[in-house]
């Protein structure tokens, strides 16, 4: 859970604009993407407090957007990846969202993107009522089990890619040994590899594709690392340095480096020293990172 936490963490702010294409077909006539966004994960920390979560938490996002309605007009878009049956997942939603709303007086949309196995359960609204007094709150939905697959293969969208590694891992269970689990996933890598998306986007999309798919023989992982390697000689070069300027560019260099140093070794394919030398950190730096994914 820890592990998949972190991977889609990772993989909303490293293409969110492509998340937005993805889930709004009206995105380019309301977002601004050239203006980029701004993750506010401390300030939904502010708002929710530790002490107060006490079901388990899976992944939840607050994106600040700005829109083509103003210079200055921006929204927020509240996104909560949930990979569990939740009784009280509706109520838990509406709760971000009216101290979201309280808190910045912005327009204010929310996704619940469910990765579970389980296709009974897919609750879409929370409805109050007590003595005359009614509330009924609704907010997007989008269960990854029941999608076309066919139909995420055919988009040029590097967000299907994210859809369909879910989906894999959803439904390895099909698969009785860890040989038609391992072509399945070389597939879906190649078809990543063949798509005309930058460099800096494959390697992102190729960690999440590594890490969140598994295998029950440790050595069907370093069999399939060891395939893509190969795939991406040419690329896997270039791909870090581009991945280095880029995350420095959006989050600051130090920040920036950390997120790269955390991408590499959730890769399993670097010592620390080839860690270090990418990132052009020292290998304590890296041995930070490392503990803290421990």
């Amino acid at each position: 859970m820890k592990r998949n936490d972190t991977l889609w963490k990772g993989i909303l702010e490293n293409i969110f604009g492509d998340f937005l294409l993805f889930f709004f077909n009206n995105a380019d006539e309301v977002f601004d993407t050239k203006k980029g966004f701004q993750f506010l994960d401390k300030e939904l920390e502010q708002l929710f407090p530790a002490e107060e979560i006490l079901a388990p938490k899976f992944v939840d996002k607050l994106v600040k957007v700005f829109t083509k309605s103003g210079k200055q007009e921006w929204i927020l878009l509240h996104i909560e990846v949930q990979g569990y049956h939740d009784k009280d997942f509706g109520e838990r939603m509406f709760t971000y969202f009216y101290r979201i709303l309280d808190r910045y007086g912005k327009r204010l949309t929310s996704i619940a993107i469910f990765t579970d196995a389980q296709k009974s359960f897919k609750p879409k609204k929370y409805v109050y009522e007590y003595l005359g007094t009614k509330l009924s709150f609704e907010f997007n939905t989008y269960k990854v089990i029941e999608q076309n697959e066919e139909m995420l293969l055919a988009s040029d969208n590097p967000f299907a890619i994210v859809i369909l590694t879910v989906l894999l891992a959803i439904k390895k269970k099909q698969y009785n040994n860890d040989e038609k689990l391992f072509h399945q996933k070389y597939l879906l890598a190649k078809l990543l590899l063949s798509r005309k998306i930058s460099r800096t986007k494959i390697n992102h999309l190729l960690i999440f594709l590594q890490r969140y798919v598994t295998f029950a023989d440790t050595e069907f992982n370093i069999k399939f690392d060891k395939v893509i390697e190969e795939l991406t000689e040419k690329r896997t070069a270039m791909g870090i340095k581009e991945l280095v300027i880029d995350l420095a560019k959006k989050e600051g260099i130090a920040k920036g480096k950390e997120e790269v140093v955390r991408n590499l070794l959730l890769a399993k394919r670097f010592t620390i020293s080839e860690i270090a030398n990418f990132a052009s950190v020292t290998e304590s730096f890296v041995l930070n990172v490392q503990q803290k994914l421990s």
